[in-house]
């Protein structure tokens, strides 16, 4: 037996619930007796499992089954106007409601600043590189975990002297910055998202507490008014292993 068949192997028995999610894999000496192998296949065999981000090595402990902890990221309806303009529900407190897992204001931490805006967000906006832009960098945690970043940039006069610029944890006030564009005279009526997926780099897998072997879906969102108006750009990095991302939309003719 190779180490990719004794990886195969230990992969079902993760799957199948032999072994559960943070439980310990037996030791590798253990391994090589019971597969007949020996112990340079165990490790590169816990070694590609661990790049498969099913077990990480803890300290102490050995190798741990990582738990997949998924929470439904809605699509469309995480922004549907019921939410948020009438009901006060923010969006990642809406993917929660979906999920049936409880939330709390200070899930969520909030950096804001005034800064220069790089060749990206000057892009979206239309401004040029170095124009001064409102950022809000928000880190959402599910029972204390980190789940994901987001940083939202807005044009100055759009957010200036509102709840958008406090630094407060928590959403912006009822209803969240979506409410508070939609007082400026600036509802936001069409969102477009691109996600893809990548390693994370080393200050985000300090930040989102990242084990080995995880990657991190990224996701720019654009939002926009009724007359076509950019009020948000936003950039998120998500741990992948915590969602699992739900879109549901009438086919267009």
């Amino acid at each position: 037996m190779g180490y990719r068949e004794l990886a195969d192997a230990l992969r079902n028995r993760i799957q199948d619930g032999t072994y559960r999610a943070e439980s310990t894999l037996p030791r590798q000496e253990d391994l090589a007796r019971d597969f007949a192998v020996n112990i340079n296949t165990v490790r590169q065999a816990v070694r590609l499992l661990e790049a498969e981000g099913l077990v990480t090595a803890v300290r102490r402990r050995g190798t741990v089954v990582r738990s997949r902890p998924r929470m439904k990221r809605l699509g469309v309806e995480r922004y549907a106007k019921s939410k948020w303009k009438f009901g006060g529900l923010v969006a990642f407190a809406a993917d929660r409601e979906a999920s049936g897992r409880p939330w709390a204001p200070s899930d969520q931490t909030n950096k804001t600043r005034l800064t220069a805006a790089d060749a990206e967000v000057a892009e979206a906006f239309g401004l040029s590189e170095g124009d001064l832009v409102y950022e809000r960098a928000r880190l959402v945690k599910d029972a204390g975990t980190p789940t994901h970043a987001l940083t939202s940039y807005y044009r100055p006069d759009d957010v200036a002297n509102t709840p958008l610029v406090d630094p407060a944890p928590g959403p912006a006030g009822r209803g969240g910055g979506f409410a508070v564009l939609t007082v400026q005279g600036l509802e936001p009526d069409t969102i477009a998202e691109t996600l893809h997926s990548r390693m994370p780099t080393p200050g985000e897998i300090e930040v989102l507490e990242i084990p080995p072997g995880e990657p991190v879906v990224v996701l720019h969102r654009s939002t926009f008014t009724a007359s076509g108006r950019l009020v948000e750009f936003a950039r998120g990095v998500h741990r992948a292993s915590h969602f699992s991302w739900t879109y549901k939309f009438q086919i267009p003719d």
